[in-house]
Parts: structure tokens; sequence; C-alpha cells
């Protein structure tokens, strides 16, 4: 076979191996001819003219990136250690390529400022107690700032909520310090019922005074039920009363 030939059949090779993309179905391909944008290409197999046109690939796929521990101060001024994850993908290929140089960077440092801008403006049981509002509050505000860039942030979670030992031996005080509060104050509309029920049954027992005698004979047969080696009578004083009173007259 002819040298020339075969030079031939292998710049022919060359062209078509730099010519022909193949692209999965979670990319696509930004085209840029002589440096200039035109247009998206993909999935599926990508003709290029050689030397005029490249590609760069996009990857379309749900991104998890992990937020950096971040110092936070909190609203009553609570030194804390807080963490997240973000949920992103590429929803605008050209934007992504052509918006910003790394738009993984720009989305991880976008993410540590919100997160230290936004958890600053609320209190320690707030961080603690309402995760999903400020979830969601992050998570607004990302997709916003990231819209020019075509990315779309979908998920952002607060992961841990690191405190020092000091102030978790602080928490756990005024925790029981609300507990023992919550225990006297049930404590005592307890005692305030039962006094009101008192109350209302002896209002209700001095307008009957028969019924001051059933109260004590029922009580008579409760004590008698008892296994007891010795038993008290109790003698009402108005009993004694009407005795004295028949003796005397």
């Amino acid at each position: 076979m002819p040298t020339a030939l075969v030079t031939l059949l292998a710049l022919i090779v060359a062209a078509l191996m730099l010519a022909l993309r193949v692209l999965n179905e979670y990319e696509r391909g930004v085209v840029l001819t002589l440096g200039r944008y035109t247009g998206t290409k993909g999935p599926g197999l990508i003709v290029l003219i050689p030397l005029v046109q490249r590609m760069l690939k996009v990857d379309l796929r749900t991104i998890v990136m992990d937020v950096p521990s971040q110092d936070v101060i909190s609203r009553d001024n609570v030194s804390v250690k807080v963490n997240a994850v973000v949920y992103f993908r590429v929803v605008d290929p050209a934007k992504a390529t052509l918006k910003v140089a790394v738009y993984y960077d720009a989305i991880s440092q976008l993410a540590q400022t919100t997160l230290r801008s936004v958890l600053g403006q609320h209190d320690l049981d707030e961080m603690l107690s309402a995760r999903d509002k400020l979830n969601n509050d992050i998570q607004i505000i990302l997709d916003e700032q990231s819209d020019p860039w075509g990315v779309k942030v979908s998920t952002v979670e607060i992961k841990h909520v690191d405190i020092d030992e000091s102030m978790i031996r602080a928490i756990a005080r005024q925790a029981e310090a609300e507990r023992t509060r919550r225990a006297k104050v049930i404590h005592a509309e307890g005692e305030m019922q039962a006094a009101q029920r008192l109350t209302e049954a002896a209002a209700l027992l001095a307008r009957e005074p028969l019924a001051i005698q059933l109260r004590y004979l029922q009580t008579l047969i409760d004590i008698a039920g008892e296994h007891n080696s010795t038993i008290v009578f109790p003698l009402p004083m108005d009993l004694i009363g009407q005795l004295v009173g028949g003796k005397k007259g």
C-alpha cells in the first residue's frame, strides 16, 4: 500500500475521531464555533467540525455538596458550628458554562456565606427546633442567587449544630428548670381544683344534715372492712349534742 494512501487514511480516521462525540443520556454538550456559542447538543452522537468547533460537556445529574462547618454567632450571641448539605443540578448547560467559570465552586462559596447570614438572624432555640423553616429559607436564597448560572438548588439540609460543652450544660439546666416549673404549676392547679370540689361538697353536706350522718356510717363500714386489730369509732359532735340535749330534757 502506498505511503500516501496510508497517510490519507490516518488523516481521515483522526478527523473522524475529532469530529464524532458520544454523549450519555445525562450529559449535554455546549458547542463553540470559533469561540462563539452556537448551541447545545445531546444526548447521542454529535458531529463537530474539526479545528473549528469544540464541545464542553456538562453533567445534568443532581450533585450532592457537603458545606464545610461554619462558625455562626446566633442572634442571642451564642457561638455554634453548623454544617449542611446542598442538592443542586444544572438546568441550563449554556449558562452554567458561559456565565460562571466553575459553577461548583461558586455554589459552594455562596452556600457558606448564605448559611452564616441566615442562621445569624435567628436564636439558638430556633436553630435547634425550626430546622425545616431554616432549610427552606436557605434553599430559596441559594436558588434565586444561582438562577443566572443555570443551576437549580432543590434541597438544603442542616446536618449538625455543634454547641460548646458549657452551653450544653446551661441548656440542660434550663430544661430541668422548665420541667420543674411545669410540675409545680400542674400541682398547684390540682390543689386548686381539689379545694374547689371540697368546698362544693362541704356546702352540699351543710345543707343536708342527714347526708353527714350517712357519710359517717359509710366511713364506719369502710373502717370495719379493713383487717385491723383495733378500730377507732369517730363520734361526731352533733350526735353528742343531740344525746346530751335529750338527757337534759
